[in-house]
């Protein structure tokens, strides 16, 4: 079995999958075999692997860390909020039931077999395997039958890293205060404690370091700068989906991706938020769109209470008016359903019906099943803001419920093209797209960026024109230097129970 080390915050959005992910790679660049693992997921953000079955976002960039293919067995648990207090249950990547909050954490118990079947399975494969809690340990409503975080470190039989974000502030009060609410069992697993998000003169900080390791006898393995590293974000703690916090100037490309209140798989637009020239705008309330350059409309979990959103919050009149400047307007997922005439609602047996933004002569019939591939292919020949993209090759992943059809009838006699194959139409300069990851082959972006610019009579020129996956590749050794500047790393090796670059 392999050796394991698990990663565990003080809160939510500490910063957990990124130092996974770099903690990956340095096991990885030191000739171990490493794997990522996260016993419960909730997330929006889903990938889907090559047997087409769907895990968390966060993993499958962990597992890219690991130079690797995601596998459901890095997150046989994945949980997808409908709403406040619903969510979907996948396990073992596929669908498995919709459930309440109550319901699922009375259910939850019976999964422990399974979480603990994938978790021996992969550690059976690999040297080393780096374990993501959830939340934190000190949700004591939450203990009853955990295995996401203390729970799973039980499981694993694994050392735990406990990390607070002094970003937020209070890192010190974070870090006792979570151990104040361990039991003498759970804090007996803690080896150490990891401090992340750091700006400013660290001697500063030193004094307190001193004084917290002498009060709760442990260690701090490191003080973890404040990284403007671009990864895959898996949920709507986020902040890319604030965008770049600029004021928005005619001298960019400005693109506006609707914020839907269920937005998911938001990673479809990171090599966008990478380029220079390129303001990132998300758009959650009524505004005048004629000033951006792009409008997305992406996927989301809910499309349906989504486009009832847009109603409701003008958005819908304002993506109407938009459409009429002749502007590119790309949907993505659920994006593309609300972009045609009709929405059927065939999952629960009786049909219902909503009308769409009408923007494509489509129909999307939803039922049960849900649709997961891989996907690549070449576009076809393309009119429009985005014929630029001729014949390019992309590729990427469908994930969602419904099929959409070309309404044979349409009352503006409007006609629709092949877009991505039999996955996407676009007509005039209206594109939907069922393929996640559209942007992100080499090339795409920077085509489309360059052609807007053009059209704008800005002049944008880019040297570099790599691929989604180069950047990551080059952030993922740029995390892992990082983390060996400020960690400890010998120490992290001892706690691990494995003698560094052992197999160098």
């Amino acid at each position: 079995m392999a050796h394991s080390i698990m990663i565990q915050g003080t809160m939510s959005g500490v910063g957990k999958s990124l130092l996974v992910a770099g903690l990956c790679r340095i096991f990885k660049q030191d000739g171990f075999s490493v794997a990522p693992f996260k016993s419960q997921n909730m997330a929006l953000n889903s990938a889907v692997t090559k047997e087409g079955l769907e895990i968390g976002r966060a993993q499958a960039m962990q597992a890219e860390a690991c130079k690797i293919e995601p596998s459901v067995l890095m997150n046989p648990v994945l949980l997808k909020p409908d709403g406040d207090t619903r969510s979907q249950v996948i396990v073992n990547g596929e669908v498995f039931a919709e459930m309440n909050a109550k319901d699922y954490y009375a259910f939850k118990k019976n999964l422990i077999p399974q979480v603990k079947k994938s978790y021996e399975e992969l550690s059976s494969l690999y040297d080393i395997i780096v374990i993501e809690g959830a939340g934190s340990p000190a949700e004591i409503n939450l203990k009853e039958n955990d295995f996401a975080n203390m729970g799973m470190a039980e499981i694993a039989k694994c050392p735990v890293l406990l990390v607070g974000d002094i970003d937020r502030g209070g890192v010190f009060a974070q870090l006792a205060g979570t151990m104040e609410l361990l039991e003498k069992n759970e804090k007996e697993k803690i080896k150490a404690f990891m401090v992340n998000k750091f700006r400013g003169d660290k001697e500063i900080l030193n004094p307190g370091i001193k004084m917290l390791e002498e009060r709760m006898k442990i260690r701090i393995a490191g003080v973890v700068p404040y990284l403007k590293i671009n990864l895959d974000d898996e949920d709507s703690l986020s902040p890319s989906l604030n965008g770049k916090n600029e004021n928005l100037t005619a001298d960019k490309i400005l693109i506006g991706v609707i914020k839907f209140p269920h937005i998911s798989n938001f990673t479809d637009f990171s090599i966008l938020g990478t380029m220079e020239n390129v303001h990132l705008d998300y758009i959650s309330s009524s505004r005048d769109l004629s000033f951006y350059d792009f409008i997305i409309l992406p996927g989301t979990k809910n499309t349906l209470g989504d486009l009832q959103w847009l109603k409701d919050s003008f958005l819908y009149d304002d993506i109407k008016k938009y459409a009429k400047t002749k502007k590119p307007l790309l949907g993505i997922c659920g994006g593309y359903q609300i972009l045609g005439q009709q929405l059927k609602d065939e999952s629960c047996g009786n049909e219902s019906f909503s009308k769409g933004l009408g923007l494509l002569p489509l129909e999307t019939i939803f039922c049960k099943e849900k649709k997961r591939k891989k996907k690549e292919c070449l576009l076809e020949v393309i009119d429009g803001d985005f014929s630029c993209l001729s014949k390019s090759f992309v590729s990427g992943y469908e994930i969602h419920l419904g099929r959409t059809v070309v309404l044979k009838e349409d009352s503006n006699a409007r006609k629709v093209f092949p877009f991505t194959g039999d996955s996407g139409f676009y007509c005039e300069n209206i594109y939907g797209t069922y393929l996640h990851g559209f942007f992100d082959e080499k090339g795409i972006a920077v085509k489309l960026i360059s052609f807007l610019a053009e059209k704008k009579g800005l002049k944008i020129s880019y040297s570099n024109d790599d691929s989604w996956k180069e950047i990551k590749e080059k952030q993922f050794n740029f995390l892992a230097g990082q983390l060996r500047l400020n960690l400890d790393m010998n120490f992290i090796y001892e706690i691990l129970g494995v003698k560094p670059y052992a197999k160098n």
